[in-house]
C-alpha cells in the first residue's frame, strides 16, 4: 500500500513462487511491483491459515479466491462497505484494480510476510498499522489483520473505512489541481501525511505519479464494475 513500504522487487517474489511450485514446503512447516509472476496453484483455506487463527468467511471459499483475480467479481461488497463508510464505490474499485498487481493467495502471503514482517496482506494490500487504526469501533473492530489473505469481504470493508478516515482529514478545498477521489487513493498508497502535502500543492513524485496514472487508467472500468 504505502510507497515506503514496497518490498524488494522480482528476486523475492520469484523465491516465493518457485517455493512454493516445490509443494509449499516452507508455508506449511513452520509498495508495488509491476508485473508479479502467475501464482501457484489456488488452496483451500490452508493450514497456514489456521496456525494463524484466521476465522475464513464466505468469502474466502468463493471461485478463484487464491492467486490472480478480477476484482469486478467483488462489486458486490465493493458497493456495500462503500456506502457503509459513506465512501464512493468506484474509488474503493479503482483502489482494488491498483492494488491487484501481485498474486494474492492466503500462502502466497503468508510465506511473503515471514520475510518480510512489513508486508501488506489481503486484495487491498492493507498494513497491520492501517487496519488496527481503522478498526476502533467500527463493524469489524473484533476482526485480526491475519485475517485478511482468507476473507476478501473484510479487506473491501477495511479499505472502505481507510478512504473514510482519510477523507476527514481532508481540508475542505485542497489547492492541487486534484480530485477528492486522487487524494484519498494517494493517502490510501503514500499516507495520510503525504496526502496532505499533495492536497496542499506539493509536487508528486514518481512513485505516487504511477500509483495515480493507473488510478486514472482504472477508473473507468471501475464506475462500470460498481454501477
Amino acid at each position: 500500500m504505502s510507497e515506503e513500504q514496497r518490498g524488494p522487487r522480482w528476486g523475492r517474489w520469484v523465491a516465493v513462487g518457485l517455493l512454493a511450485a516445490a509443494g509449499w514446503g516452507i508455508v506449511h512447516s513452520g509498495g508495488h511491483l509491476p508485473d508479479p509472476p502467475a501464482a501457484g496453484p489456488t488452496p483451500t483455506p490452508s493450514v497456514a491459515s489456521a496456525a494463524a487463527g484466521a476465522t475464513p468467511s464466505p468469502s474466502a471459499t468463493k471461485p478463484g479466491s487464491g492467486g490472480r483475480y478480477d476484482p469486478a467479481d467483488y462489486a458486490e461488497p465493493v458497493r456495500r462497505y462503500a456506502a457503509e463508510a459513506g465512501v464512493d464505490p468506484q474509488l474503493v474499485m479503482a483502489i482494488l484494480y491498483n492494488e491487484s498487481y501481485k498474486p494474492h493467495d492466503p500462502d502466497l502471503e503468508r510465506a511473503w510476510q515471514r520475510s518480510k514482517p512489513d508486508a501488506s496482506f489481503g486484495i487491498a494490500n492493507m498494513h497491520r498499522a492501517a487496519f488496527d487504526d481503522t478498526k476502533p469501533g467500527r463493524p469489524f473492530a473484533a476482526r485480526r489483520w491475519e485475517e485478511l489473505p482468507d476473507d476478501r469481504d473484510l479487506a473491501v470493508q477495511a479499505a472502505s473505512w481507510h478512504l473514510h478516515d482519510l477523507a476527514a482529514q481532508l481540508p475542505a478545498h485542497p489547492s492541487a489541481p486534484l480530485t477528492r477521489n486522487e487524494l484519498l487513493a494517494l493517502g490510501y498508497n503514500a499516507g495520510a501525511g503525504n496526502m496532505l502535502a499533495f492536497a496542499r500543492g506539493v509536487k508528486i513524485g514518481p512513485q505516487a505519479q504511477s500509483y495515480l496514472d493507473r488510478l486514472r487508467d482504472n477508473w473507468e472500468k471501475s464506475g462500470a464494475a460498481v454501477k
